[in-house]
């Protein structure tokens, strides 16, 4: 069994979770506690990088690795293969498991905080210090499945959230650093495995979704083969973005949210070229049924009422829980006119970052792999120019203060409530 099955089954058992894990014995034989013997461990990469100009590291394909599972571990690797591709078609299930890694440490009068920086569609944007949990399989889930709550549900929240972290110092540095003496501390996964080893079982998986739907010809085997190292290279791309310290300002919190936007976005971008690439290459009944596995999706979630409405990044305004603590800022700081002034310039940067991500929302149009894609191409693109235009007014806002009103502004997050 990897580590993280220990640090998931742990945390969401302890959590909000717990209930549901014990009703539905959600770790235990079926998919969902074969899932956890399965995610790995990560790195992180500095650097930005740039739009359209991405470079795939050369890696053996996935799906060739998948073939070799030796025929002694037949069973074990069929429920793994099956808790894997459960993940990445069902949102709902990678939502739970970062809503346990999110809530682990929370206590007391839980229900009065934890809402302001979860979800619409449940789950969390942010755990301790890591943006953007399960990253590469909101990527496939929606280029193949269709499935939107789990990217589209990305937006402004998580900015305001990086602004504002719910999370206190302590908190923050336990997720760094799990297992260690405290009794808190051990019900923390390491969030370099939600970044893991696993994120190249799921593209291997993927391709072989395609693979079965086309049944492709010889000269479309290179394609999809091509393809199958593109996906594999972007989930180490992907991989490599897990922080590796805790971001204990509001300046830091957005720049690591830059630097993994960056990272996604570098991934969805060298996909594209390969997967059009494959595309324009199948007949018409191959992309018929390509095109098949999101409307298939689509169908069983509206038939089980799981499908629900695009994700709250596109609400043209937050939601009251999100508005700025005025109040807080003011008895906390007592800013002087000039310091006003910059947190003025600061919070309508805030509201310009809302008006960007309105206008790139989930498509109703985009049929196939390829046109889900590009939209998600567009919305990251969207979401890192937000990103980029609040963090430069905060800058601004931070330079401005002193270095007490700096440790009072990164007070007022952990003690909030909506």
């Amino acid at each position: 069994m990897s580590k993280f099955c220990v640090a998931v089954v742990a945390v969401v058992s302890m959590t909000a979770l717990s209930s549901v894990a014990e009703g539905r014995g959600l770790f235990g034989r079926g998919p969902f506690g074969a899932f956890t013997r399965l995610i790995g461990g990560g790195l992180f990469a500095r650097g930005r990088v740039h739009h359209r100009h991405v470079h795939v590291l050369p890696t053996k394909s996935p799906s060739v690795a998948l073939q070799n599972v030796p025929a002694a571990t037949n069973e074990r690797a069929g429920e793994d293969k099956a808790a894997v591709a459960s993940l990445l078609t069902a949102p709902e299930t990678r939502r739970q498991i970062a809503a346990g890694a999110a809530l682990a440490l929370w206590h007391g009068d839980r229900d009065a905080k934890v809402g302001r920086w979860s979800h619409g569609q449940g789950g969390y944007g942010w755990v301790g210090p890591l943006f953007w949990p399960f990253a590469y399989h909101d990527i496939l889930g929606y280029t193949i499945f269709g499935d939107g709550p789990g990217f589209w549900d990305y937006g402004y929240p998580d900015v305001h959230a990086g602004i504002f972290a719910p999370y206190g110092s302590d908190e923050l540095a336990a997720y760094m650093t799990p297992g260690s003496a405290g009794p808190r501390e051990r019900k923390v996964p390491p969030l370099r495995q939600f970044c893991g080893d696993a994120e190249q079982e799921i593209a291997g998986l993927a391709i072989d979704q395609i693979r079965r739907a086309v049944q492709p010809t010889e000269e479309q085997r290179a394609a999809l083969d091509h393809l199958a190292d593109a996906s594999n290279s972007a989930a180490r791309v992907i991989q490599a973005s897990c922080p590796t310290q805790p971001a204990s300002t509001a300046a830091t919190r957005l720049a690591a949210m830059q630097q993994r936007i960056a990272a996604i976005l570098s991934a969805v971008i060298s996909l594209e070229q390969p997967l059009q690439e494959l595309y324009d290459q199948l007949n018409d009944g191959q992309k018929t049924r390509l095109n098949a596995l999101a409307n298939d999706r689509l169908k069983m979630a509206s038939a089980t009422e799981a499908i629900r409405t695009p994700g709250q990044g596109c609400d043209a305004s937050p939601p009251a829980a999100l508005q700025w603590p005025a109040a807080a800022i003011e008895a906390r700081l007592h800013p002087n006119d000039a310091q006003r002034e910059t947190l003025e310039r600061l919070q309508r940067a805030s509201a310009q970052a809302v008006e960007i991500l309105s206008y790139e929302c989930r498509p109703t149009d985009a049929i196939t792999p390829s046109d889900r894609l590009a939209a998600m191409d567009r919305r990251l693109d969207a979401l890192q120019g937000a990103v980029n235009l609040v963090s430069l007014a905060l800058e601004d806002f931070y330079a401005a203060l002193s270095d007490e009103q700096k440790s009072q502004f990164e007070l007022i997050g952990p003690g909030r409530t909506p």
